[in-house]
């Protein structure tokens, strides 16, 4: 590796529309797969790449998540793995706890399942592609990075900063961004890095959390790209009038719809799937995408894959499915203790 600083039949034929010779996509984990993720495992005839490995479960109507969920994460967690194993490259846009996988000494049991021989497992021997935990990063994701490059840099193959460099694998091409606001920008999220796979004319851009894209700048950067598919995390549509304003919301579907018109395929996910009338603030894009011809899907209906949007559903769930005995004992465990311990499914 080196830096140059530079519904069925329908769906299988969409899917097999976009695939070619020089760059096939497989969703790994994503909110439509039940968790928090946007794992996605890329391959080209040079090289295998994992981009974000990791997933995890979050704060909902004072609610631990559900034993679906859970059971959701353990199964991100095992496909996380397995497609870690067949990886070359593992690539970090951010420090955020659902796009990579912690190195804790102890497992974390309600949120993440993540564990330093969890991380060492994922990451051990691969070229690992990193934010940089240095720059352009806001405290608490500066000392998960620190702690992240700490203990992975000695057992990966290669550790590298990846912040506004490209990468060469064979005639495969994996540039990244300079760090863009997570989101709206000013905030406390901090910045995560754009990443764009290209070979031979083919050209995939994944875009983690950039929430729409809320800012213009960060739309210009997608469309200056004109992949032929592009995964991106939609705005925290659940977050309205709370982290969130209408006017953000507003612009963030505006570039959305601008994205639809030009991008054959818009595998959109992630943050907007926790509300559910998701589909509905998004008809004018299903709409643009479908007078250009385009496709606008999930990551599940991509994959093929059951939709199971879990978060939003956690109340229901509580009441239509309730848990067992052992797990509501698990529920009830002091705080420390069940943080130690995975619930009993």
């Amino acid at each position: 590796m080196r830096c140059q600083s530079c519904r069925c039949d329908e769906l299988s034929q969409r899917r097999r529309d976009t695939e070619t010779k020089n760059i096939r996509i497989e969703p790994v984990a994503f909110e439509s797969f039940g968790v928090r993720s946007m794992c996605t495992s890329v391959k080209t005839p040079d090289v295998s790449i994992l981009i974000d490995a990791g997933a995890s479960l979050g704060h909902r109507f004072r609610l631990l998540p559900h034993p679906k969920e859970y059971e959701a994460l353990r199964q991100a967690r095992t496909a996380i793995a397995r497609a870690a194993s067949s990886a070359h490259i593992i690539t970090v846009s951010h420090y955020h706890f659902d796009h990579y996988t912690a190195a804790w000494n102890n497992v974390d049991a309600i949120w993440t399942w993540s564990s330093r021989d969890e991380a060492e497992r994922i990451y051990s021997d691969k070229i690992v592609l990193a934010k940089d935990w240095r720059k352009d990063v806001n405290p608490s994701q500066r000392k998960r990075g620190w702690i992240f490059q700490g203990i992975i840099r000695d057992s990966s193959r290669e550790f590298l900063v990846a912040d506004g460099q490209s990468f060469k694998a064979g005639d495969t091409v994996i540039s990244f961004s300079k760090p863009v606001a997570h989101g709206e920008g000013n905030t406390q999220l901090g910045w995560t890095l754009i990443t764009t796979i290209e070979r031979n004319g083919d050209t995939l851009v994944h875009a983690s959390d950039i929430q729409g894209p809320v800012l213009d700048s960060t739309a210009k950067l997608l469309l200056d790209s004109l992949p032929q598919t592009l995964i991106i995390g939609g705005p925290p549509l659940y977050l309205s009038d709370y982290k969130i304003g209408q006017d953000s919301l507003s612009k963030a579907l505006g570039n959305l719809v601008s994205l639809a018109k030009r991008i054959p395929l818009m595998i959109l996910d992630h943050h907007l799937l926790r509300a559910e009338n998701w589909r509905q603030y998004c008809s004018p894009v299903f709409e643009a995408a479908k007078a250009y011809e385009h496709r606008v899907l999930t990551a599940a209906e991509f994959a093929e894959h059951p939709e199971r949007e879990l978060e939003h559903q956690r109340k229901i769930l509580y009441d239509s499915d309730p848990p067992s005995e052992q797990f509501q004992k698990w529920l009830n465990l002091p705080e420390q203790r069940r943080g130690r311990m995975l619930p009993p499914l």
